[in-house]
């Protein structure tokens, strides 16, 4: 008898669409994989519990493997606790509001973060000429491929979400993959994590190998 697969559901960063994936290789005779994208949040007040709920529909296999990358880390501890899930691997992410660095705490008590200018990602394209030197300008490209989510509602609710989320408590459980030059959520603000040399808050593109590996072996 056919072993059956073990289904994997990738869910993309804060804005970002499945193509971040892209560079992850696995084995598909043991692996089926699937790609979620992000929902326009209902209204600014929808939580993310609740906004977890209608992403959990879009999850057609039972016992799935899910992973998240940065804020979809977030998410996808949120949906694991309204399905049944084989594993939970994060990447790039917290497990508590705990792992967070000061500025996001700084931003929960001022609410700074509602200041940001969400047009920068909304509208990215007006802004790459500003990006000066072959580095900014390689990184601009970068941006413009995989920031897929441009809408400034989603944006706002989005960034809302991370800074107030109140998950104190880690899961045990989870997997959480981490490098060692994130400058999102800096690494000595990080319990518990299999690390990953020189890896930044990119690192899903630049460490796909690596990270590829990691997942296969603590599935096998």
């Amino acid at each position: 008898m056919e072993k059956s697969k073990t289904h994997i559901y990738f869910m993309p960063g804060l804005a970002a669409g499945p193509e971040i994936f892209e560079k992850l290789s696995f084995d598909t005779n043991r692996f089926e994989l699937h790609y979620l994208k992000w929902l326009l949040p209902l209204n600014n007040s929808e939580s993310i519990s609740e906004y977890a709920e209608r992403m959990c529909k879009e999850i057609h296999h039972d016992h799935p493997v899910l992973v998240g990358v940065s804020f979809g880390g977030i998410l996808v501890q949120e949906m694991a606790k309204i399905i049944s899930c084989q594993r939970v691997i994060i990447i790039s992410s917290v497990k508590s509001y705990k792992e967070f660095p000061n500025n996001i705490r700084f931003a929960k008590k001022s609410n700074v973060h509602k200041l940001f200018p969400v047009g920068i990602i909304a509208d990215f394209e007006k802004y790459t000429k500003f990006f000066v030197g072959e580095k900014l300008k390689s990184r601009a490209k970068m941006y413009q491929r995989y920031l897929s989510v441009r809408d400034k509602e989603y944006i706002r609710w989005a960034l809302d979400t991370v800074v107030n989320w109140q998950q104190e408590l880690p899961n045990k459980e989870v997997i959480h993959i981490h490098g060692t030059k994130d400058h999102i959520f800096p690494f000595h603000n990080i319990k518990d994590c299999i690390p990953i040399e020189s890896g930044t808050h990119a690192m899903i593109l630049i460490k796909a190998k690596q990270i590829s590996k990691i997942i296969s072996d603590q599935l096998a």
